[in-house]
């Protein structure tokens, strides 16, 4: 198994392969959620405020599958469903392109040829996808099992989507967890805050 950047989502036609750069990879948000779950992980005490200065350099490829083995112990397991779900799905969607009857012969072929083109790359989006949300769903459990009241982070996309990330699935627990996404201006410096109400 690998993990490795693909690029953005594919917006697979008969006329062609187009991307939709606003869907992004999540291969690109990973590190960023381990260091956040690095930078969490340890003993807290109560009334005390926790600081951690993100390292701006990336997790190398190596340190950073040995730290998602840590927080996704199930990673190979996961992977391996991953990849057979989406090779069914790209399987069906390779039935339906033959089977269209809105397209010419010509169209369905050349529909078939471009899915089939973009196999391993729909493969590896999938199998990015899911492991970036199994670190998702650890950083979540972590801040609500702990208790933590709030990240604060800098302003940038890729924190912010990751925040977001978390927001959204502490919204989905089986008790839901409500949450609020701020952003704030500190010292000439743009920041982003989840704050965790629990209860």
């Amino acid at each position: 198994m690998e993990l490795k950047y693909v690029g953005p989502k594919p917006i697979i036609s008969h006329t062609g392969i187009e991307f939709d750069n606003n869907k992004e990879d999540k291969y690109v948000y990973l590190n960023i959620a381990v260091q956040l779950i690095k930078a969490l992980n340890h003993e807290y005490f109560e009334d005390k405020v926790y600081t951690y200065e993100a390292s701006t350099k990336r997790l190398e490829k190596d340190e950073l599958f040995d730290e998602l083995k840590k927080i996704c112990p199930n990673i190979n397991t996961l992977v391996e469903k991953q990849n057979h779900d989406i090779e069914e799905e790209i399987e069906h969607d390779l039935k339906r392109a033959q089977e269209n009857s809105v397209l010419s012969e010509e169209n369905k072929e050349v529909l078939y040829n471009n899915i089939n083109i973009m196999r391993d790359y729909l493969i590896q989006r999938s199998i990015n996808k899911s492991v970036y949300y199994c670190v998702i769903y650890a950083l979540a459990d972590m801040l609500k099992k702990d208790h933590i009241n709030y990240i604060v982070a800098p302003l940038f996309q890729k924190f912010a989507h990751v925040l977001h990330s978390v927001q959204g699935s502490l919204k989905r627990q089986k008790t839901p967890i409500e949450t609020a996404v701020d952003v704030f201006k500190k010292d000439n410096g743009l920041f982003v805050k989840l704050k965790v109400i629990n209860k």
